[in-house]
């Protein structure tokens, strides 16, 4: 069974399980886990990359890019924080905990990610490392083989493959804009617009803004009828 790491300071752990709806309940709480939530965003998004770059030297820079995608998702995390029973950990306001925000996956992924942060924090990048090798390596296996022989026109982001026919077409990286923000703070609804020299190619909306992101960029594709 999955279990949490030990971590030295347990006031990380406590920022990383607590949710904004419980700070705004709780005042004498100084800050919530959103920040550790950005953190490690981009310390699982290197290691991630960093073991499957190591441990399957086969695949091409598409089938990599496909797979970490697949590892990092909403609702992968989302498993993953189920597994180490973060929904009951996580220090939540009464309305939120009324909405089922234990078992809601954005804010499970949330957690786990801001987890990760903190974990960082508290030790180093070769804990942290060893720790998402062990927990990831059974679910990296349960989807490499039809990864590897999935179409390759359809192995890359949606946000890559338009990223690819903006600089084609313009030689610019479009641009991604929050156009609008909904919901109560643990049931957030982004929209995102994607846009290229100003002009909005496409839209979609997300539980997360990479998510809604995502959504626009493959809305953009099929707006403009692109083969992928």
């Amino acid at each position: 069974m999955s279990e949490l790491p030990k971590f030295n300071n347990q006031s990380l752990l406590d920022q990383a399980l607590t949710h904004r709806s419980y700070v705004n309940e709780h005042p004498e709480i100084a800050e919530d886990n959103e920040r550790l939530e950005f953190l490690g965003d981009a310390v699982l998004g290197f290691l991630i990359g960093d073991f499957l770059y190591k441990n399957y030297p086969d695949m091409s820079e598409a089938q990599l890019t496909r797979m970490r995608s697949a590892l990092v998702e909403e609702k992968q995390l989302a498993t993953l924080a189920r597994e180490l029973k973060l929904g009951s950990k996580m220090r939540l306001g009464q309305g939120a905990i009324k909405d089922g925000a234990r078992d809601n996956p954005s804010l499970l992924c949330d957690t786990f990610e801001a987890m990760i942060g903190a974990y960082y924090l508290d030790s180093n990048i070769t804990s942290v490392r060893a720790y998402v090798k062990r927990l990831f390596t059974p679910v990296v296996k349960s989807i490499a083989l039809p990864q590897v022989d999935e179409n390759p026109k359809h192995l890359i982001d949606p946000k890559n493959r338009f990223q690819q026919w903006s600089l084609d077409k313009f030689g610019k990286n479009p641009e991604y804009v929050i156009v609008k923000e909904s919901g109560p703070d643990h049931a957030k609804e982004f929209t995102a617009e994607v846009r290229v020299k100003g002009k909005v190619y496409g839209s979609g909306i997300g539980r997360r803004k990479q998510d809604a992101e995502k959504n626009a960029a493959e809305n953009a594709l099929k707006n403009l009828k692109v083969d992928g």
